[in-house]
């Protein structure tokens, strides 16, 4: 596809900023990967994620594939939250069943050793992928990056991977908070310096997970993710106060209003509120993604289109990118997909 020349900016970033906006952009959460068959060919040929994720060639190609697929509103970049780890010196893995692997730190020697990130050195390959999406999708698209925050990557660190019940996260915590939060600052400025980064790279909207957060207590969360967000979130805005931010917690449902004072322009919902109780919760300043149920795309496209339908016109029209609740499930059909991304931009929004 070749870019489009038209000079306005793409509709994504401009509801993304509050501007009226002449219909809903759509995409979804890991729009790129194993759901698409164009993908998992790719996968025989580059057989590691990192490998597919720090390949400039290959990050590009798998991040466009849905937008040429699906006509998608927004193409993010292919990438994963632990990509900026090296740089800080924490050695990682990715295993295609088990997901990430690394060893444990939970001691201030550890994270004393945490370095300051370059990412012009340490992450040269996502720059020139921003830079080829940029020149692919032109202003037919908006282009996202993304970032891990500093509660959601410490769990990583302090539970060696991937987790169910965050015990040695929550434990070291409770027994030992300053090394957790000196764990946390040290994030909170290199993820900040990441996304900065980004957006210098090409950029045009940041989504910011916090995923794992929505397993704190509300008092928990108030003491080790929220200042950390804010913290990535104000540095972010300082350098850059024009790109939108998008906040996403899993399983929030009990946090919108404390993702709303996050700074982020956008809070992204899953699919256990109704957009009508975000509004009354977090009011109508801050913007809102989402927030169909993944699993509905395993539904007949009747209920598919009815599900849509109505968080559109609960959505309002304005301050709404649709998107699902989480990450579209690997084994979603593709024409359930395209269903769902057709359903969103055929709908004309009521004068």
């Amino acid at each position: 596809m070749t870019a489009n020349t038209d000079n306005k900016d793409p509709l994504l970033l401009r509801a993304a900023r509050g501007e009226k906006v002449e219909r809903v952009p759509v995409w979804m959460m890991r729009q790129a990967g194993r759901h698409m068959k164009v993908y998992r060919d790719l996968v025989k040929v580059a057989k590691t994620f990192r490998e597919r994720s720090e390949n400039p060639d290959y990050a590009t190609e798998i991040s466009l594939q849905p937008w040429r697929a699906y006509g998608t509103d927004g193409c993010i970049l292919f990438s994963d939250i632990l990509t900026p780890f090296p740089g800080m010196g924490i050695d990682f893995d990715i295993l295609e069943k088990e997901g990430p692997v690394m060893n444990k730190w939970n001691t201030m020697a550890q994270v004393e050793k945490i370095k300051r990130i370059d990412p012009y050195k340490s992450t040269p390959f996502i720059a020139e992928a921003f830079k080829n999406l940029r020149r692919e999708v032109g202003n037919k698209a908006t282009v996202l990056g993304f970032v891990g925050l500093p509660y959601t990557l410490a769990t990583y660190m302090v539970e060696g991977g991937s987790s169910k019940e965050y015990k040695e996260i929550k434990t070291l915590g409770y027994e030992n908070p300053k090394v957790l939060h000196a764990m946390l600052d040290k994030l909170a400025d290199n993820i900040a310096d990441y996304a900065i980064y980004q957006i210098e790279s090409g950029a045009q909207v940041i989504q910011v997970f916090d995923s794992w957060a929505g397993n704190l207590s509300p008092i928990d969360y108030d003491v080790f993710a929220a200042p950390y967000q804010s913290k990535v979130i104000d540095q972010i805005k300082k350098a850059h106060p024009e790109v939108p931010i998008i906040i996403y917690i899993h399983k929030s449902g009990a946090l919108l209003e404390r993702m709303a004072r996050s700074g982020a322009d956008i809070v992204s919902l899953d699919w256990t509120v109704s957009i009508e109780e975000a509004k009354l919760r977090i009011g109508n300043d801050i913007g809102i993604q989402g927030n169909l149920d993944p699993i509905t795309l395993f539904a007949p496209n009747e209920v598919i289109k009815e599900q849509t339908i109505n968080i559109l016109k609960a959505g309002g029209a304005k301050k709404h990118v649709m998107n699902l609740g989480h990450g579209i499930d690997a084994q979603t059909s593709e024409e359930k997909a395209k269903f769902f991304i057709d359903t969103v931009k055929s709908w004309v929004p009521p004068n």
